[in-house]
């Protein structure tokens, strides 16, 4: 009768403890995807409403426009971009929509990628901002607003 080595046992309870963290960081982002796909009392769900603001306010955007929104969502990790344009995208759309502008000018892209984000990534958006010469003391109500 052989015996396991203590090195073994303690790389195998260490990969069981690895793959179970990562099996419920996947199953979090998993449920958080579900979560917004159920419908809400109007019959739709957050990517449904998402999807609407996006075609609706597609023609609006500018070349310079989308630039600075690449711009913008570059820190975030690359698995998570698109999802992460897809989301700002739609908020600045939507804040379009509600100002019936004709088109997605800087001011609605900070307005949305304040709104849409964080509050952590808005030190990032500042640096961003003087970096290209924008000023962003307008915005300081929406940057210091409780989220």
């Amino acid at each position: 009768m052989s015996q396991m080595s203590t090195g073994f046992s303690l790389f195998i309870v260490g990969w069981s403890i690895l793959l179970v963290g990562l099996m419920g960081i996947g199953g979090y982002f998993m449920f958080r995807k579900f979560l917004k796909s159920m419908p809400k009392n109007d019959g739709k769900s957050d990517l449904d409403w998402q999807d609407y603001y996006i075609d609706q306010t597609r023609s609006l955007w500018t070349e310079d426009g989308l630039t600075l929104l690449n711009e913008l969502v570059d820190p975030v990790p690359q698995l998570f971009r698109d999802v992460a344009r897809r989301s700002i995208a739609a908020k600045i759309g939507q804040i379009a929509m509600e100002e019936k502008a004709s088109t997605i000018t800087i001011d609605l892209i900070v307005k949305g990628y304040i709104v849409a984000t964080p509050k952590r990534d808005h030190k990032w958006l500042i640096a961003h901002l003087k970096d290209k010469q924008i000023d962003y003391t307008r915005y300081e109500q929406y940057l210091n607003a409780e989220g």
